[in-house]
């Protein structure tokens, strides 16, 4: 576990009619930080995770489960998978 409290990626190509703009920042456990570029929702497919913010220079996605249960979606975790 991450400790992710927000959903965040470096790949702003996935975020849907994403606008580049300075938002703040972010700490990370290593005590790093990293720029929040904005957000969007992003596109999976044929699914939408929403409010995912743009982290430049993040080389994984963080997902925050906390975020997907106030959701009202389900998580699922398994030795080499997440279901959502």
């Amino acid at each position: 576990d991450s400790g992710c409290s927000k959903h965040m990626t470096g790949d702003h190509s996935r975020l849907k009619n994403f606008m580049k703009k300075f938002i703040g920042t972010v700490r990370f456990g290593n005590e790093h930080f990293g720029a929040i570029m904005g957000y969007r929702d992003y596109m999976i497919g044929d699914s939408v995770i929403s409010r995912v913010y743009y982290v430049e220079g993040l080389e994984h996605n963080l997902f925050s489960v906390e975020q997907f249960c106030d959701s009202d979606l389900e998580v699922a975790f398994r030795k080499h998978s997440c279901y959502v």
